[in-house]
């Protein structure tokens, strides 16, 4: 096959950019990224009024060492996380066919035909007429419209018209023949991609808010100082000013200003920047525990689970809405036919003791074929007249290619996987279908080769649910096959068929397993009755005005009077913990939306199997759209379809684009307040992933797209709950408490300054030794809080699976917001009041045991800062729940640390050296040797913590939270034996589906009719076509109204979708509501 590249008047390259950065663009574009946070910005702007000599008050590297640290960590961790469709000229094949399958475009599986316009299929392989060939594609501007093209290729002189069925986009995948396609960044798969953005938190957009009014009050404690210092220096400063002299020209007011600057400096640690570092460290902390769990390895494919950003962790546990792909993601692409009921007997039940049939007396049954029902193969073999007549159905009515690279080795090329798995089934019970032509089926009966005449196909559409075949059989006899949904069949059954329709209905529950369901029936022809409806079915056909509805009215006449034979069940497996997961998720109130590519039929039964949906949810809203007109009018309605999709327990939007999933993403982002996660595992799925605030792609099926393009990935969708529920929830936990305790701790540090301002005639003198301040954040108590940042969990994974209401306070951002953190503000007030005139008032008029005056700055600052460092820690261990050895050791090690860094900075020998850089000599020796100061530091701590046990003791009393309850029973669960993990209990409350449901496009009827797809003869290779296809609506005339050889199972990736617009949106309703 040869392929040609087309550009639309501007001329691309095939090159496709993915990455945010290059080699060249990596400093400047990080750089400008990472100042957009405004604590950086600030420190920036500190960092320039520290080289001021008349303003600053500490030395430069107070600030410049903790920012470029800052960055440089940053830029690290992000420097980690960090082509053209064609048009078909000719194919190597017969008529110039192309097999195809867009399972990265749409999520489909099942193979499309494309077939390339006869002048240019003429080129053949030739290369010199390749060569010469000189042709122009005029074409529409690049769309994100996969099921449409619009286009003319001027050749030779004339034009031939272009449409879809000519284009091979980007993302497909060829059978059956050797080639490979070029690509570019106008194609319709990149254009359904999405742009990448830069993905922040709804806490690190908190911050940017709370940083804002931070600075606001740090510049209203810098006026009141400033304000004290002019007032100062016009009432008391002329007395100082003999010591002190006054350079010419500074005024009261000059020096206000310069203190205003002063203290902005001095005051900075309010919005410490070692605050981003210790961020950063903690989210990659977290990232790597995802990594590292190997709860989420998934050994069948060695794929463990993968944090691909290290920004989001905390988001994972404030997840509201959960907008998940069906194929691949909920599904294993796995399709078995399980049960069938033939004529009022049901056959497949499974018993754990029996032994799987054996089909050695076929020799061309299908190897992976189990069944387990020993009853119908003994009823085929004794040659029951309905059995044969129901597997007969099944191996001749539909649009299956086979193809047979050896004598009696068969391979099934089905438009649908459960249309596969039924032919399979029939060719496993001796009706095998062999081959096909347009106007002849094959099949082999019961070891006997017989031809029977295919004289029409009455394609499946998705109004009619069903599919027909009028076929002649050697002996010369009309019938007509038929099967589709039972609600649609049974409306067309011969009257005759009621009692035997009633036991047939019985049997479709089939013991309540959820299993999709067609049901077969037939009526046979008279001869002179055909060759009229034949006439009229011709005349039709050819009409070109209202050529379906015409066609429509004449399948209605054929199809009536049908006489029943049974009904077929087949398994459309879900992937392991599916239903325990959506439950879980449920549990914790996150509401789960399945936006999927696939009709109604086949997401529904996917719904009920998987617990999303059950019975007692008995209203359904449906919005169908077939047009762009009808996708214009449904979003002109979008906010009442998001109220009413709110109001609801479960969602499903079918028939929805790759850029239609992102829509409803960006709608729910946009008019509710809430954290969205989108989950997939397609290239389909990659514009919605990069839509939502966490994007998960599943390493499965599909390629891996999705999986680059997701900010977290693994290889099973049950995974998601300890995602969620565990990571996500903890990293939650840990990041909020970690806020709030450097809040506090900074706050009271900062504080101190403020109130000493007044003591000291606001001349900008720090309270602390100019060491300490620049060591209390980067060493004093950076371990401590990133021990309980990294290690703490209020309760474990076992306790956080069975009580999931625990995540909800997430979700309510409860752990820290704006209240939490005016309460933090507050808390460091009073401990900040607490901290400076307790020590101040001690020390005033105190002496040592010997006599001696200890009333002098720098014991005053030792005492202050011991017993800052001593309430922070305290209040860290009350904040901490879960105390590891490592724990232990960062807070004790840091108090040492401590110790040992102030005598040693404090010794006499360092001061001998360099007197300017220590001037505190002697003074922890002199001091903390006295019982005075070491009484006055556990008065402050006490008084420091008091009012927080007071006030945590009285809201567990009256107004406990869900954590206080839980971690109450987990004290008492240890007091015995620890709790046997419970599995949640899934109630199967479906009994059945009907499951025809091909994909969103009219059969390929006509194709198969046509003689367009035929291929090589002898031992032929087949596929199938599609022709002239066209979408309509649906109107459900039940639950499960839907008949679908596309019906894919619950462990099968999608059948073929064409995708057309925004289809339908299904909403099931909580009866509670």
């Amino acid at each position: 096959m040869v392929g040609v590249t087309f550009s639309f008047i501007f001329f691309q390259t095939n090159a496709i950019k993915t990455s945010k950065y290059n080699v060249f663009t990596f400093l400047p574009l990080n750089l400008f990224e990472q100042f957009q946070r405004i604590a950086n910005a600030y420190f920036l702007f500190l960092l320039v009024l520290q080289v001021i000599p008349q303003i600053s008050s500490l030395s430069w590297f107070t600030t410049v060492v903790p920012l470029v640290l800052v960055l440089s960590v940053t830029a690290a961790k992000d420097a980690t996380d960090d082509i053209a469709d064609i048009m078909l000229l000719s194919s190597s094949e017969p008529l110039n066919l192309v097999y195809i399958e867009t399972a990265e475009l749409d999520g489909e599986t099942n193979l499309k035909v494309r077939q390339a316009l006869p002048v240019t299929g003429d080129l053949g392989d030739d290369i010199e007429k390749l060569a010469d060939f000189n042709g122009e594609v005029r074409c529409e501007p690049p769309n994100n419209r996969l099921d449409r093209f619009t286009g003319t290729l001027t050749y030779a002189g004339q034009k031939y018209p272009l449409d879809n069925e000519k284009i091979l986009l980007r993302g497909c995948t060829l059978r059956n023949t050797e080639w490979s396609e070029k690509h570019g960044p106008e194609t319709k798969l990149m254009q359904n991609c999405g742009k990448t953005t830069f993905k922040r938190t709804s806490i690190d957009r908190l911050m940017n808010v709370l940083v804002l009014c931070i600075f606001v009050f740090l510049g209203f404690m810098c006026t009141v100082l400033a304000v004290g210092n002019s007032i100062w220096e016009n009432k008391e400063g002329s007395n100082f000013t003999v010591f002190l002299p006054r350079q010419d020209g500074n005024s009261a007011a000059f020096s206000a200003f310069l203190t205003f600057w002063s203290y902005v400096i001095i005051l900075n640690t309010v919005v410490p920047i070692s605050l981003y570092v210790s961020v950063e460290i903690i989210r990659l902390g977290n990232s790597f525990y995802i990594d590292w769990d190997r709860k989420m390895y998934y050994a069948r494919n060695d794929t463990p689970a993968e944090a691909r950003t290290t920004t989001l962790n905390e988001e994972l546990g404030q997840i509201k809405y959960v907008f998940s792909d069906k194929t691949g993601t909920l599904t294993q692409n796995i399709m078995t036919f399980n049960k069938c009921s033939i004529n009022g007997k049901c056959y497949g039940k499974i018993q754990d003791h029996t032994e799987r049939v054996d089909f050695s007396f076929n020799p061309l049954a299908d190897p992976r074929f189990i069944f387990h029902d020993h009853a119908l193969v003994e009823a085929v073999k004794l040659e029951n007249p309905e059995v044969h007549a129901f597997f007969r159905l099944l191996a001749l009515c539909h649009t299956v290619m086979a193809e047979e690279k050896k004598e009696g080795e068969l391979y099934y090329q089905a438009q649908s996987p459960d249309e596969g798995a039924l032919v399979t089934a029939a060719r496993n019970f001796g009706f095998v279908f062999r081959s096909r032509t347009p106007d002849s089926v094959s099949i082999v009966e019961m070891g006997q080769q017989r031809s029977y005449e295919l004289l029409a196909i009455l394609d499946f559409n998705n109004v009619r649910k069903r599919m027909s075949v009028i076929v002649r059989n050697p002996e010369g006899k009309l019938s007509l096959y038929c099967k589709g949904a039972d609600t649609i069949i049974y409306e067309r059954l011969h009257q005759s068929c009621s009692k035997l329709m009633d036991v047939t209905t019985e049997h479709l529950n089939f013991a309540g397993e959820g299993l999709r369901t067609l049901v077969l029936a037939y009526k046979d022809l008279e001869e002179e009755y055909f060759n009229q409806w034949k006439q009229r079915h011709h005349e039709a056909s050819t009409e070109l005005d209202d050529r379906e509805g015409k066609l429509d009215e004449l399948y209605e006449e054929i199809e009536k009077d049908l006489l029943l034979l049974g009904a077929t069940a087949i398994e459309d497996k879900l992937q392991d913990g599916v239903p325990q997961t959506i439950e879980q998720l449920s549990k914790a109130d996150i509401k789960v939306w399945v936006l999927t590519g696939d009709k109604q039929e086949t997401a529904e039964n996917i719904g009920y199997s998987c617990n999303l949906l059950r019975e007692e949810m008995n209203e359904v809203f449906i919005i169908s759209g077939n047009s762009p007109e009808d996708v214009k009018e449904e979003l002109s309605i979008e906010l009442e379809f998001l109220r009413t999709a709110c109001m609801c327990k479960s969602v499903m939007c079918c028939r929805v684009t790759p850029l239609q999933k992102a829509q409803v993403v960006e709608l729910v982002k946009k008019y509710k307040q809430v954290v969205t996660l989108a989950i997939g595992d397609g290239a389909n799925d990659v514009s919605m992933i990069k839509a939502a605030h966490i994007g998960v792609g599943i390493s499965g099926q599909e390629g891996m797209q999705a999986v680059l393009s997701s900010d977290f990935s693994f290889a099973q969708f049950r995974f998601l709950q300890r995602l969620l529920l565990v990571h996500g929830r903890w990293s939650y936990l840990r990041m909020c408490k970690f806020l709030r305790y450097f809040f506090y701790k900074n706050f009271t540090f900062t504080f101190v300054h403020f109130w000493y301002g007044f003591f000291c005639g606001f001349s900008a003198q720090t309270v602390y030794d100019e060491l300490f301040i620049t060591l209390y954040n980067l060493m004093y108590t950076a371990l401590p809080v990133l021990g309980m940042s990294l290690f703490d969990q209020d309760v474990n994974a076992e306790w956080s699976f069975q009580h999931p209401q625990l995540y909800i306070p997430g979700q309510l951002n409860l752990y820290f917001n704006k209240k939490a953190f005016f309460k933090c503000a507050l808390h460091s007030c009073y401990s900040s009041m607490v901290l400076f005139f307790i020590p101040y008032a001690a020390m005033q008029d105190t002496v040592r045991d010997d006599g001696k005056d200890v009333a002098d700055y720098q014991s005053f600052a030792l005492l202050t800062q011991t017993c800052l460092l001593f309430t922070v820690s305290i209040q860290l261990g009350m904040e901490m729940s879960y105390w590891t050895a490592v724990n232990t050791f960062f807070v004790l090690g840091s108090l040492a640390m401590y110790f040992a860094v102030t005598f040693t900075m404090y010794s006499n020998g360092l001061f001998l050296m360099l007197p300017s850089a220590f001037p505190f000599m002697g003074t922890a020796r002199n001091s903390l040797n006295q019982p005075n100061i070491w009484l006055t530091i556990l008065l402050t701590s006490i008084l420091c913590i008091l009012p927080v046990v007071t006030y945590r003791f009285l809201l567990i009393q009256i107004c406990p939270t869900i954590n206080d309850k839980v971690m109450f029973k987990v004290r008492q669960a240890k007091a015995t034996l620890p709790p046997p993990p419970r599995r949640a209990r899934i109630r199967r409350t479906s009994s059945r589906r009907s499951g025809y449901a091909f994909s969103h496009a009219q059969g390929y009827g006509e194709l198969v009719t046509s003689g367009r797809f035929l291929r090589r003869p002898a031992v032929r290779s087949s596929g199938f076509a599609n022709v002239g296809r066209t979408t309509t609506g649906f109107s459900p005339m039940g639950r499960s109204a839907g008949y679908s050889p596309t019906g894919r199972p619950q462990n099968v990736k999608a059948p073929d979708v064409e995708v057309t617009s925004l289809q339908m949106f299904r909403t099931i309703k909580d009866p509670a509501l």
